[in-house]
């Protein structure tokens, strides 16, 4: 059975180009990026992110509408069918070209089939962490060693 390598990165880590890095050194295949950006910027940064990692981006973005909350929860405005995230869900192919969607016009599920082949097609011509990488002038250190939010030391 072939294995697939997937990565979530969630929110605004997304934008981090670091994280990305570290995950297109892992070898990512399928870079999953759920989030609730609703800015038009949202697609052309996961087509970027597709073309730049040469993996597959799986973008779920949330959809609400203000029927979506509670009746007291405070929002601006009380018509139940107001959208307040747009949603633009996506599914992006490793040379940034769009599989399915950006889906805005309610809740949805994308389908698309991958050629897990056009991974490696892509990396021929650009590979991030390979060929292109300049490690004699470029490189990242990641910490992976597990890490606690309080530590303790005698003085």
């Amino acid at each position: 059975m072939l294995q697939r390598r997937q990565s979530v990165v969630i929110c605004w880590h997304i934008y981090m180009p670091a994280m990305r890095m570290h995950m297109y050194a892992k070898g990512v295949q399928l870079y999953c990026a759920p989030t609730a950006d609703p800015r038009d910027s949202w697609v052309a940064s996961m087509r970027h992110i597709a073309c730049e990692g040469r993996c597959f981006v799986l973008a779920a973005n949330q959809f609400a509408r203000r029927s979506d909350f509670p009746a007291d929860y405070p929002l601006e405005t009380s018509d139940p069918d107001e959208v307040l995230c747009r949603g633009a869900s996506v599914i992006v192919d490793p040379l940034g070209e769009i599989l399915a969607g950006p889906a805005t016009e309610g809740q949805t599920v994308l389908h698309a089939e991958l050629d897990l082949g056009r991974i490696t097609e892509g990396k021929y011509d650009f590979d991030a962490v390979g060929h292109y990488a300049r490690p004699d002038i470029f490189s990242l250190n990641v910490n992976t060693a597990e890490q606690h939010a309080v530590t303790e030391r005698q003085a």
